[in-house]
């Protein structure tokens, strides 16, 4: 397979090129790099640097006198492992909800294709263009009196976990990818007597691996740093995530251990994308999705 670049395979071939292109790359790296890590490094130096120092002197690359325990005293003080176990509950349950969601949605438009189908994806899709600020004031509504059923769902974690499953991005990508997939396969299976949920369990879930890796990907980092939504519906400050205990934070704690908090809070999230990175890179170019 030959590929087009802006030089010339006889261009390579010149020492000076070479190097030249050599340069350029190395430059690039090295900027992407600062560009990455440097908002991280930024992060942990405030975090063990005493609070008269990130006053005087706060663009010194490392502080003279570091404190790593202020990460412990943070931990224990401020209350941080409290409200980081409460942000893994939400995202834990959001994740479930919005993974289901989305692998059945999907799941049901590509491959049952009922004949009502496309008005339903239409409407699904027709919900991304509605501002998540419009429609804030109707979901409220119905968490605090759930039609039917009259139950009030604020101050729980169900008011996060249920409304984060009408996600129609995860439902675009998880149907985009499941119109991928070989449709011989699913008439085999059908001739040999496969019932829905063989097809789901059997078949499409062992070859989605790619795209449940993104969706759970956007869900965990959307699900972690949501701020609004768990504001409005938790009024209980030992229920609140992390993302929203910072703020309240802010007005009493040391600014060290403040930052240290914030370190702790990126993390998670930071771990997670490194360990998923290739599995999001093959899923977004299974679906077509690009950034």
């Amino acid at each position: 397979m030959s590929t087009t670049t802006f030089i010339s395979t006889h261009e390579r071939r010149r020492p000076g090129t070479r190097f030249g292109l050599r340069t350029i790359q190395l430059l690039t790296l090295l900027a992407l790099v600062l560009f990455g890590l440097g908002p991280l490094y930024w992060t942990v130096k405030g975090a063990v640097s005493p609070p008269a120092e990130l006053s005087a002197d706060p663009l010194r690359l490392w502080p003279a006198d570091a404190r790593p325990e202020n990460f412990g005293t943070a931990l224990s003080d401020l209350g941080v492992g409290a409200y980081l176990a409460n942000t893994f509950w939400i995202v834990a349950g959001s994740w479930a909800v919005q993974l289901f969601v989305a692998v059945t949605a999907g799941f049901a438009l590509s491959v049952l294709r009922p004949r009502f189908g496309r008005y339903v994806y239409a409407a699904i899709l027709a919900t991304m263009f509605v501002p998540y600020t419009v429609s804030m004031v109707s979901l409220f509504l119905t968490v605090i009196d759930v039609p039917v059923l009259h139950l009030n769902l604020a101050n729980t974690y169900w008011a996060i976990w249920l409304p984060a499953g009408a996600n129609a991005f995860n439902v675009l990508l998880a149907k985009r990818f499941f119109d991928a997939l070989p449709a011989e396969l699913f008439d085999a299976a059908r001739v040999d007597g496969a019932s829905t949920w063989t097809l789901l369990r059997r078949i499409v879930l062992p070859m989605s691996r790619p795209v449940l890796a993104v969706i759970s990907l956007l869900a965990v980092v959307h699900s972690w740093k949501d701020f609004v939504w768990p504001l409005v519906v938790l009024s209980d400050p030992a229920r609140q995530p992390i993302s929203v205990a910072l703020v309240n934070l802010a007005e009493q704690a040391p600014q060290d251990l403040l930052i240290a908090a914030m370190a702790m809070a990126l993390l998670p999230p930071v771990i997670v994308f490194a360990f998923a990175q290739k599995y999001v890179v093959a899923g977004l170019g299974f679906t077509g999705v690009k950034g």
